[in-house]
């Protein structure tokens, strides 16, 4: 019986399998490290030849251990919008531009001159920013006209390696939509922008909802993995959407926080409302969207903090932070967690990392407490830029390596003012894209492996009083960004004598 599905996360660090069955059950989980490389200041890629044969060694082992007349369809997940030139033999080109990359400068500026980024906005849902593909697109023309002239197709992340699994070339629409070029509301290229910037539309496979079927399993596969052939190979759906997918984000006003490295904020929504302090993507559930924010540190301002004091026994800071008073006992401290400038929802590179109100009397625990309201607090701001967008939250969920602190989730929904769920021992992104693949392959499936997952979260009701309380440092907090806006570029200006 067919009743199993895989799914693969192309991730910063690693690439990481998971295989589970439509009653929920999971019966397979590996990852394979590998780099990112940054072989210049402000770049930031990856070998997506690395990523394929990860990928490979992956669906060897799961066929070696996984009855393979049980699996029913693969989906892929990924960073997106990451760029991979692929030739016309399916090699990558060169390593992978990655989201996060900052080498376009120069062609961010020039673009900006010659676009309306209101009308640009209104069309796309985008601003022209480092994540979109266009100017960086340009700056390979510019610096690497050969591997330009040798592309057969453009891609990201997760396409790529669907594409090496099946051989047919296709784009998820949420690559499309994040590169900048694509109309949001009627989902078609966006003929202004791609006449501009020149990217020839060859280059551009077909696009696909996150779901769609996008092929099958070759036998150059199975001859290389054992991996069986003519397995239904899916559109896959991108990282973050399938983190909140895998942890319940579906309906209208269902909300995730995730406590990572960085802060994520993820919202689902049936209506199509634009704010240029937000993202947008689609949802994997037709007629959906997911209106998202990326807080450019959380957790490791955490770590930063027990770096710096060299004290990282969690346990006992935290035990310790527990017996302070909301807003971190007397003297109080706010902390502003602009520690790598800010993304969401104020997109300001030049703020930095502020502690605020420090007396004698404070104590590491009272700067690790302070540190995880901060954190929190720029959760808060998200959720009023959705309640000033015409959004309520209805649930709330928590997840990542930060929700595993009891304190820090109580925390955070005593700030934001909501109860919520904590989904425990959450795999991560290969687990939406692995639900996507059986909602897709199997009839009548109708995300029973997801209602299964989520039956395992805790829920956690959030404290009035406390609430009440952190509303007045939050304010505070606020108030203390706006007064420091001003300053913080001439903090990072060279000294002219």
């Amino acid at each position: 019986m067919r009743d199993a599905a895989v799914g693969i996360d192309i991730g910063t660090t690693s690439v990481k399998a998971i295989v589970v069955t439509a009653s929920g059950e999971q019966l397979f989980e590996k990852s394979v490290p590998h780099d990112l490389l940054s072989p210049a200041a402000g770049f930031a890629e990856e070998d997506a030849g690395v990523w394929w044969e990860s990928c490979k060694t992956l669906l060897g082992r799961i066929a070696g251990e996984i009855p393979t007349d049980r699996l029913a369809g693969v989906a892929f997940s990924g960073m997106v919008p990451t760029i991979v030139l692929v030739d016309e033999e399916g090699a990558a080109l060169r390593n992978s531009i990655q989201q996060n990359d900052a080498r376009a400068v120069r062609e961010i500026a020039a673009y900006k001159q010659q676009i309306d980024e209101d009308d640009y906005f209104r069309r796309t849902g985008n601003t022209i920013n480092q994540q979109v593909v266009f100017p960086k697109y340009t700056w390979l023309e510019t610096n690497e006209p050969r591997a330009v002239e040798r592309a057969d197709y453009i891609m990201g992340s997760y396409d790529y390696c669907t594409y090496r699994l099946t051989g047919v070339p296709t784009l998820e629409r949420n690559w499309a939509l994040e590169s900048g070029m694509w109309r949001i509301r009627e989902e078609c290229w966006d003929e202004e922008i791609i006449e501009l910037t020149g990217i020839p539309m060859r280059l551009l496979p077909p696009v696909r909802a996150s779901g769609e079927l996008a092929g099958y399993t070759s036998k150059d596969v199975e001859s290389e993995t054992g991996f069986p052939s003519g397995i239904p190979v899916v559109s896959g759906i991108a990282d973050h959407v399938a983190s909140a997918l895998a942890t319940g984000v579906r309906v209208e006003g269902e909300l995730l926080l995730k406590l990572g490295g960085a802060g994520d904020i993820l919202f689902a929504t049936e209506h199509l409302r634009l704010d240029p302090r937000l993202f947008i993507d689609y949802h994997p559930i037709p007629g959906r969207y997911l209106i998202n924010g990326c807080m450019a540190a959380s957790g490791s301002i955490v770590k930063w903090l027990t770096n710096l004091t060299q004290d990282t026994d969690f346990e006992r800071l935290t035990a310790e932070a527990e017996q302070i008073e909301p807003g971190s006992g007397a003297g109080q401290i706010i902390v502003l967690p602009y520690f790598l400038g800010e993304k969401t929802p104020i997109f300001d590179t030049d703020a930095r990392g502020v502690v605020f109100g420090l007396s004698l009397n404070h104590d590491r625990a009272s700067l690790f407490r302070a540190v995880l309201e901060a954190v929190a607090y720029g959760f808060r701001h998200h959720v009023e830029v959705l309640s000033e967008m015409g959004h309520e939250v209805s649930a709330a969920f928590l997840s990542n390596g930060g929700a595993r602190s009891p304190l820090w989730r109580q925390i955070v929904l005593d700030v934001v003012g909501t109860d919520g769920t904590y989904v425990p021992d959450h795999p991560g992104s290969c687990i939406g894209a692995a639900f996507v693949a059986l909602e897709s392959v199997i009839p009548g499936h109708d995300w029973k492996a997801l209602e299964a997952f989520l039956s395992r979260g805790t829920s956690i009701s959030f404290s009035q009083e406390r609430h009440r309380r952190y509303t007045h440092y939050y304010r505070l907090y606020r108030d203390l960004y706006e007064q420091l806006k001003p300053l913080f570029p001439r903090l990072n200006r060279e000294f002219d004598s």
